[in-house]
């Protein structure tokens, strides 16, 4: 189990990365990882929504929109009732930061709201149920694939320090070179591919 586990943790965040590797989450990826602070800010806050929309949505997905004794079944719901709940640990999140941590709230901006419709968590919460994940297996999951988040967004953030620093061809300045460092660091996590299943033999 332990294994198992540890296999799931750490293919999401190296071979299965939901930014680098699934391409979802694009867009606090290229906005908010100019600056260190707000992008590891921002990751942190979009890992604890993750974990905490998982938690709520798995048990409800489980026992009231697809129970087991097959009673009903409300699968087609799982969209809204899934945004809906993302939307309130979004707004009690923004609250929070608002008003005990000002300095990490502005810097965010208009993207702390955008967790909302950050595709990212939203895959998560339903690539788990796909995926036939228990409770556990799930918030492991979710937990990775923040931490993974994470690491691509520091790593960007690196990656655009030295890319402003660099002399680019006029036509690459601004976005189009911006994009060519997000597609180069994409491809360097495809060297992870098989090393998890390697070391985790489940």
């Amino acid at each position: 189990m332990a294994l198992k586990l540890a296999s799931i943790f750490f293919t999401m965040i190296l071979v299965d990365n939901y930014v680098l590797a699934k391409f979802l989450g694009i867009c606090p990826f290229l906005g908010v990882s100019k600056k260190l602070d707000s992008a590891v800010g921002m990751s942190l806050a979009v890992t604890f929504v993750m974990v905490v929309a998982t938690a709520a949505t798995w048990p409800i997905q489980m026992l009231l929109l697809t129970p087991d004794s097959g009673a009903w079944d409300l699968g087609y719901l799982q969209t809204i009732v899934f945004i809906l709940i993302i939307a309130i640990l979004v707004q009690l999140l923004e609250n929070f930061l608002k008003k005990f941590v000002p300095a990490l709230y502005k810097a965010l901006g208009v993207y702390l709201p955008l967790i909302t419709t950050n595709c990212t968590i939203l895959g998560v919460t339903i690539l788990n149920i796909d995926n036939g994940y228990n409770f556990i297996e799930s918030i492991v999951c979710a937990a990775g694939a923040g931490i993974g988040f994470l690491v691509a967004m520091v790593l960007f953030s690196g990656v655009r320090r030295r890319v402003e620093q660099a002399v680019t061809p006029a036509c690459f300045k601004g976005l189009p070179i911006t994009l060519v460092a997000a597609a180069m660091t994409s491809l360097s996590f495809m060297g992870f591919g098989g090393i998890v299943e390697a070391i985790f033999r489940v």
